[in-house]
């Protein structure tokens, strides 16, 4: 009966931070549809279009996801000072985290466009590249902005607070929709821009992210305490080596993953434009899911992070039970959502045949890796919060690279599977993550528990 409680419990702590965060990225995926939706509308039958934002969002991403991985090592620190109630190391740690993360970001930036010529020599059609090359630069031209916002973000999320960015992620993607179509279609006297359009919109939304959270935080009484112990302190230097070991493990494993998805997407485009397309689908559906599962890693590491700063080994054993039943049941829904309605899916981007019909085969698998991608982010998320980050990259490269990519090429070619062949380098792949993470999880609870 008290196991039951405690587990009762958690769970309502875990969807208390997790909620707003998947109200926040549900306005990320609203986003993600709209744009991959209105330009597959605009384009009508041409696939040219949708394959564009497909190319350009995919390379986008690894870089995104350099920046976000760097940014979310900054939780578990702040969630561990919040517990001790260290309120000056934490200030001198936001202090630290904003002119890091803004350089990071400038230089992720130029890193992307200096890499624009490299688009060219990935095998993909010439017209799709060119027309995916300006939005391309706009969403590098975001990333200054994503890592400020990044800063203010996950240090609010580290004292616990998820409903602030949630309200600020709907505001601005409630902008992004209406500039999407206003942009996309030329409506209110502008000149339709199509896939221009979309990255011009999502640039806007990118810019006001980090002015509207960080007004709230200069505004609000309890945090701006913290500008207040600003200085010159001589721990800045610790304190910026500190939050690179916490965050370029995470933004390495981030980046091994989507590596995988882009070289994927890369090779659907050897298939031709419909396969680029048809992946576009199941890659947004997919990325829906995936940001989803997200939310609970990242309000799992904000139980993990408090229950360490306690140093209470039995809270941490009750989240890891709770967010991997969790996960699981997320998993099995999302399984039998993807195959049952693989048919209905695919109609709200393309009016494209052949496109719907790819799209359906390839929805089926997946919806196969659901369960072990819940699974490998939500165990990710216990390893943040207990600040095991340093071998999670290996981990990633392992599963990724040395086996996601391969035996993805080697069933789409060399067994004959085509396009959806590709995906089963996922199924595979994630599977060997969550296993790998799992036991590292169960290791250094062991170890926790022999040391306490």
């Amino acid at each position: 009966m008290a196991f039951a409680q405690r587990y009762i419990t958690k769970v309502r702590e875990l969807l208390r931070l997790a909620l707003p965060v998947m109200l926040a990225q549900l306005g990320y995926i609203a986003v993600q549809v709209a744009d991959s939706a209105m330009v597959g509308k605009y384009g009508g039958e041409e696939a040219t279009h949708l394959a564009s934002v497909a190319f350009g969002t995919s390379i986008s991403w690894l870089f995104f996801f350099i920046c976000i991985g760097l940014t979310i090592g900054l939780t578990p620190v702040i969630g561990e000072l919040f517990v001790q109630e260290r309120k000056r190391e934490m200030a001198h740690y936001l202090q630290t985290s904003l002119s890091l993360y803004l350089l990071f970001g400038v230089a992720c930036m130029l890193l992307q466009i200096a890499a624009e010529p490299l688009l060219y020599h990935m095998g993909q059609p010439v017209e799709v590249v060119d027309m995916a090359l300006p939005y391309y630069r706009l969403m590098a031209y975001g990333l200054p902005f994503v890592m400020l916002y990044g800063s203010v973000k996950q240090f609010l999320e580290g004292v616990g607070n998820t409903k602030s960015a949630m309200i600020v992620a709907i505001i601005t993607n409630v902008i992004n929709i209406i500039l999407n179509y206003i942009f996309i279609f030329g409506k209110c006297g502008v000149e339709p821009m199509g896939v221009y359009g979309a990255g011009l919109a999502t640039l806007i939304a990118r810019i006001l992210n980090p002015i509207l959270l960080g007004g709230y935080f200069v505004c609000a009484k309890q945090y701006r305490l913290y500008l207040t112990l600003f200085s010159r302190s001589r721990e800045r230097l610790r304190n910026t080596l500190h939050l690179l070991k916490m965050g370029l493990p995470i933004s390495g494993q981030m980046v091994l993953e989507a590596l995988a998805f882009i070289v994927t997407g890369i090779m659907m485009g050897w298939f031709g434009t419909e396969a680029i397309s048809a992946n576009q689908i199941g890659n947004t559906y997919g990325n829906c899911t995936f940001l989803m599962v997200l939310s609970l890693g990242s309000a799992t590491t904000i139980c993990v992070s408090h229950a360490f700063g306690r140093r209470n080994i039995d809270e941490i054993a009750d989240v890891v039970r709770s967010t991997l039943s969790m996960a699981v049941i997320w998993g099995v829904c999302v399984i039998t959502s993807f195959v049952s309605l693989r048919h209905l899916m695919p109609i709200l981007f393309t009016e494209n045949e052949e496109v719907i019909a790819l799209a359906s085969q390839m929805l089926i698998l997946y919806g196969a890796f659901q369960l072990s991608d819940a699974m490998q982010c939500t165990l990710v998320g216990i390893l943040r919060g207990l600040q095991q980050v340093k071998s999670i990259a290996i981990v990633a490269f392992i599963a990724y690279i040395v086996i996601n990519i391969p035996v993805g090429y080697f069933v789409a070619f060399k067994l004959g599977m085509g396009a959806p062949g590709l995906i089963v380098g996922y199924i595979v792949g994630l599977s060997v993550a969550a296993i790998l993470y799992g036991a590292k999880v169960r290791r250094y609870m062991y170890y926790l528990r022999k040391i306490s």
